[in-house]
Parts: structure tokens; C-alpha cells; sequence
């Protein structure tokens, strides 16, 4: 037997080793179901939104604390994992709309455009806004399976003046060359924790906001920081050493509700009691499976559209899909999930607006009551 056919004995046997392992000592996968899960959301406490989220320099979901995932999970999931998808499920990506730059000078009035993955353009008032910016072709490690509608530098061709969030450090979140790149006199606000980190980013005007702070914007605007249930990583700033968060804007025609990353929790119900009237919810559809890996920072399609309606809103804009692979399902997978999810409940389809990249959507505000 020949050296490189005894290698290939040994890799297959340790690969069938692991699965073994895997599948044997791995108590949440094995023991994972959507009932179970639901009774766990359902048995945590409102008050504990509120509750202290720091110790020691690292900050954590009060009303429940995620569970440290082991190498071997890690390992599980990228290895292990069931990847049977439908050729159409594999391959649909959102539609790229050309010529934003050019179509977006014509705009006139409140708009939303989506440029790509959580990374949004938003003018109310005004005044623009931008989400989680990434322009570019890769969030780290994975790449870019479509391109973002407006690059950097057609971007600051037509806005200086912008109000950037960030709602947490991750890499397709907070990506360093597009914060580097964009303009000096950008006004920043992120989560605790991420203040010193931005601020190295070519970034001067930061703020940071904790939990339920408000910081009121003038001329009638407030941005409140809401809590969600995630967790921070990055090289060089360790495990939940930063904040993850939402957003609520509030201005005198229009609220919108920024969602970040989250699971399913029972902030939602909390966030659309304590503020009415929400317009527009931007909620994360992405990296939902496998579930037993995900459910605690992930909402799959289900669970974000309970979110919406927990928050009372009027609309809802789909997230994070069609750009980046992040989870077991193919990019594209949620846009169609979410289709499907609202014909077979029969709900109704002009509450849901999936937009295409480079698409710009006029805000319109909600009907006056009688």
C-alpha cells in the first residue's frame, strides 16, 4: 500500500470518527426542537431587558445567556450539517438593479435604497442614514455573490453628510475599508464597547450608546439604542467585549426600527408596547440553519415575522440574504423562504416588501386616523 492511499485511510477514518463523536456526544443537536425552544423563549423575563448586560468587561443577554459553542459544534455544523437544497434554492439571488448612482440623483423625497446585504441608504427629511455599511468584496472570509448597488466611491460622490449605524462588530456588519472610506464627516453611532474601535476607522464624530438610551437628533428626531439577542467577536477585541444592539428612529413623519442580528426573544413584544406606531421593521432573515446551531442568535423566517408582528409594525423589509453565504443555507434561500412562508399563511403579501438590490422605495407614511 502506498503512502498517499494509507493518508486517505486515516483521513477517512478520522472523519468517520468525528462523525461519530459528533453525532454521540452532542446534546443540543440531538436534543434541538422548535417546541422546546419556544417554551425556553417564553419562560424568560420582561423586567430582565432592562437588568445589568456587563461583567468583567463583557457584556451578555440578561434574560438568557447563549451557551458556549465547542470547537466540535463548529466543527459539526460546517462538516455535518444536511445541505439538501433544490437547484432553485441553491442558485436565486435578489435582482441587481443598475444605475442607482444616476437613479438616485433623481430621487426626490423619503426613500429607502437598499445597497446591499444589512447596509441600507435612507433619507427622511433630509437627512440620510446608512446601516451597517459594507461595500466590500469580501466580509472577511466569505465573498460577495452580488454586488453592492452603489460602490464607495459613487456613494461619496453624492453624500458627505450621512448618520452611519452599526449594530455590532461582526465582519458583514463592521467592515473596516468601507468605514475608512467613507467621509470624514460622517457621524457614527454604535454600541458599547465599539467607540475606540471606530474611532481607528478614519472616523471623528462617535457615538456610543448603551440599551434603551436616547439621544435626541433635533427637529423633532430621536435614535434610541434597543437591545437584541446576539453576541461580538473580532480579531484583536475578544468575545462579547463590545455591544450588539438595534435602533429606533423616531422623527416628527416616520419611526423605523433598525434589527441588526437577533434571535427570536421577547423584546419584540416589549419594543412595539413601549413604542407605537413603528413604520418600516428591518428584520434579519439570514444564517437560520442548522437551527440547532442558530436559534439562539438567528431568527429563521417564522420567528422574524412573529418579531414583526410582536412589533406592531406596518412594514417589513427582509435583511442580510442574497449577498454573503453565512449560514448551511445557500444566500439567496431566505428571499425565498419568506415567499413561501407568507402564501401558506395567507398574509397579506403588501405588508412585505423584498426589495432588490438598487431598489428605491419611497417611505410613505401611514394613514392618518379618522
Amino acid at each position: 500500500m502506498t503512502p498517499f492511499n494509507r493518508l486517505n485511510i486515516y483521513l477517512l477514518a478520522v472523519i468517520g470518527l468525528l462523525t461519530c463523536f459528533f453525532s454521540c456526544t452532542s446534546p443540543e443537536k440531538k436534543s434541538f426542537s422548535e417546541a422546546k425552544w419556544t417554551r425556553k423563549v417564553e419562560a424568560t423575563r420582561v423586567q430582565d431587558l432592562y437588568a445589568p448586560h456587563e461583567q468583567d468587561g463583557r457584556f451578555f443577554a440578561p434574560w438568557m445567556k447563549m451557551g458556549d459553542k465547542s470547537f466540535l459544534d463548529v466543527l459539526g455544523w460546517k462538516l455535518f450539517s444536511s445541505t439538501d437544497y433544490t437547484e432553485q434554492e441553491r442558485t436565486f439571488l435578489p435582482r441587481v438593479i443598475p444605475d442607482t448612482a444616476s437613479r438616485l440623483t433623481r430621487t426626490r423625497g423619503d426613500f429607502i435604497l437598499w445597497i446591499g446585504h444589512n447596509t441600507f441608504l435612507i433619507r427622511v427629511n433630509n437627512t440620510y442614514w446608512m446601516t451597517d455599511p459594507i461595500f466590500s468584496k469580501r466580509a472577511l472570509l466569505p465573498a460577495r455573490l452580488t454586488p453592492p448597488a452603489l460602490t464607495l466611491a459613487e456613494f461619496n460622490d453624492l453624500i458627505q453628510e450621512v448618520n452611519i449605524l452599526i449594530s455590532h462588530n461582526h465582519y458583514d456588519h463592521l467592515d473596516r475599508a468601507s468605514m475608512e472610506g467613507l467621509s470624514t464627516r460622517a457621524k457614527v453611532f454604535v454600541p458599547r464597547g465599539l467607540k475606540e474601535v471606530v474611532l481607528g476607522m478614519n472616523k471623528t464624530k462617535v457615538r456610543q450608546m448603551d440599551w434603551w438610551e436616547t439621544i435626541n437628533m433635533g427637529e423633532g428626531t430621536r435614535l434610541i439604542c434597543l437591545p437584541t439577542q446576539h453576541w461580538s467577536m473580532r480579531i484583536n477585541q475578544g468575545r462579547n467585549r463590545s455591544l450588539w444592539a438595534a435602533y429606533l428612529l423616531i422623527t416628527p413623519t416616520i419611526t423605523l426600527y433598525f434589527g441588526g442580528d437577533s434571535g427570536y426573544f421577547k423584546g419584540f413584544r416589549e419594543i412595539g408596547e413601549k413604542f407605537p406606531r413603528i413604520d418600516y421593521a428591518f428584520m434579519a432573515t439570514t444564517a437560520y440553519h442548522p437551527r440547532w446551531f442558530m436559534q439562539y442568535q438567528h431568527m429563521n423566517v417564522a420567528e422574524a415575522v412573529q418579531g414583526f408582528y410582536d412589533l406592531k409594525a406596518r412594514i417589513f423589509i427582509p435583511t442580510q440574504w442574497g449577498t454573503f453565504h453565512l449560514g448551511s443555507e445557500p444566500a439567496g434561500y431566505p428571499g425565498l423562504d419568506l415567499k413561501r412562508h407568507i402564501q401558506k399563511n395567507r398574509l397579506d403579501p403588501a405588508r412585505f416588501k423584498r426589495m432588490d438590490i438598487g431598489q428605491i422605495l419611497p417611505i410613505q407614511a401611514a394613514a392618518a386616523n379618522p
